[in-house]
């Protein structure tokens, strides 16, 4: 199950220890989007800037950005060997709506086998594998096999502008052999899996203006614009309810996936289709139907609303029509496409839709590209087998359809081999209320990493 007896027997021993190290980090509100949490952010960094020097990183640094700090260390091995940078982010998504929460968001609560706070899945129990298993080599090799650099952001949740930045100015610093990014989900904790693509990212907000000012309903209603009307009407039109995105330009870029996903898809052997059915509460499926759902979350393109404002939400009745009205809107991508051209896509899209009488401004707040990994090579044959000797069952390849952004840029600045293996499972409520993590696989995360850190030491001529 794990690479020598004393790492297995010393990381079980000392489990109850490392809970309790990501108990103290989870207390900290490292909430990146809210400009009131910024000191919170820079406590989460100088913890965890702490605890990989008291593990025994031989050098460790706060980064200053334009926004949050950068997270850094070295730990080189005592010999020649490979060099693997570890990546991951310390900040976290808002907790809203707070009273859905069944204990504080950052009061850290352990319930039948599972621990419960914000951060707990995404991501900071999934770094704290990571430290876990160099903590355990520390204390029965003296350090681990091979050569670690470590680079943790905190605005990951935010855009990860900084970051970017610095990858892009620093690629001598952070030069590797191969990236590890401990941020993404299992199938289930019965059947592991590598994620072996990732969807990129548009944020966007949409602005529909009317009338110079707001206006009485009365006197004006039947010949007025109403922006927020009018918005409703233009989501319907660039995307409808069979799912299908009115943008002909993304339809005609989409890539074809290999004959073995689509055969896995199209015979859904775990039953993915009734699981996702079950983590939702929901009895139906949406979107396009012509297509498996594992398809539609791990490579087709999405568009999806995630916030409307304009006019009178309070209580009580006021007959406004509002000069404006905005809209949130993401599209998620398909690997290759790059997404300020789909901005340009999109932005076309919205004024060929916009009704009649209105305008509109679109912008672009954030966006990130998606990133295919080949599963032949020899840092994911490493990490596909530390799965299958911990788990006693070989992992499956599947694509994830969130977005980690920063792979990307390691792939195209850095070049060379990214590795996304976490253990997140679907139901870990990642980004909503009674956020939460299995102890079992923080327990064989830690196993498995430390199985891996000795298997990539192994390699030759990487």
């Amino acid at each position: 199950m794990a690479p020598t007896t004393p790492l297995r027997d010393t990381i079980d021993k000392s489990l109850p220890e490392f809970i309790e190290q990501l108990r103290q980090w989870l207390t900290i509100p490292s909430i990146s989007t809210l400009p009131e949490h910024r000191e919170d952010i820079r406590r989460a960094a100088a913890w965890v800037q702490e605890r990989m020097t008291a593990i025994g990183f031989a050098e460790t640094a706060l980064i200053e950005t334009a926004g949050h700090p950068l997270v850094y260390g070295e730990w080189p091995a005592s010999g020649p060997g490979p060099t693997l940078l570890i990546y991951g982010h310390y900040d976290v998504q808002p907790v809203d709506p707070l009273e859905e929460w069944h204990s504080p968001p950052f009061e850290p609560e352990i319930r039948q086998g599972w621990i419960y706070a914000r951060g707990a899945s995404d991501d900071k129990g999934q770094i704290m594998i990571v430290l876990a298993a160099l903590d355990a080599w520390a204390r029965v090799k003296g350090g681990p096999p091979l050569s670690i650099k470590v680079l943790l952001e905190g605005e990951e949740e935010a855009g990860g502008e900084a970051i970017a930045a610095y990858v892009a100015a620093n690629p001598e610093k952070l030069a590797a052999d191969a990236v590890l990014i401990c941020d993404t989900a299992m199938l289930s904790a019965e059947q592991p899996s590598l994620v072996t693509g990732l969807r990129g990212i548009l944020y966007t907000e949409v602005a529909v203006s009317g009338a110079q000012r707001d206006l009485h309903s009365g006197s004006y209603g039947g010949v007025a614009p109403n922006p927020l009307h009018a918005l409703c009407l233009l989501l319907g039109r660039l995307k409808g309810e069979d799912g299908e995105i009115h943008i002909p330009q993304l339809q005609a870029t989409i890539p074809e996936a290999s004959a073995e996903e689509r055969r896995i898809w199209r015979e859904d052997p775990l039953d993915i289709a009734a699981a996702l059915r079950r983590e939702m509460g929901v009895t139906v499926l949406v979107g396009e139907q012509g297509y498996p759902p594992l398809e539609r979350i791990g490579l087709r393109p999405t568009l999806e609303v995630h916030g409307i404002s304009g006019g009178f939400t309070a209580a009580g009745a006021k007959t406004v029509i509002p000069a404006r009205a905005t809209a949130k809107v993401s599209l998620r991508l398909p690997p290759g496409l790059d997404p300020d051209e789909v901005f340009t896509w999109f932005a076309e899209a919205v004024h060929r839709h916009l009704p009649v009488g209105h305008r509109a401004e679109v912008t672009n707040l954030h966006a990130g590209r998606g990133i295919s990994v080949s599963p032949d090579n020899q840092f994911i044959r490493a990490a596909a087998d530390s799965l299958a000797t911990v788990y006693g069952k070989a992992p499956v390849f599947t694509r994830e359809g969130g977005s980690i952004p920063i792979a990307a840029l390691f792939d195209s600045v850095l070049r060379i081999p990214v590795v996304l293996m976490g253990f997140a499972l679907p139901g870990d409520c990642i980004h909503a209320p009674n956020e939460k993590f299995s102890l079992n696989q923080f327990r064989r995360g830690i196993h498995t990493m430390a199985l891996f850190l000795e298997q990539v030491s192994r390699l030759k001529n990487p």
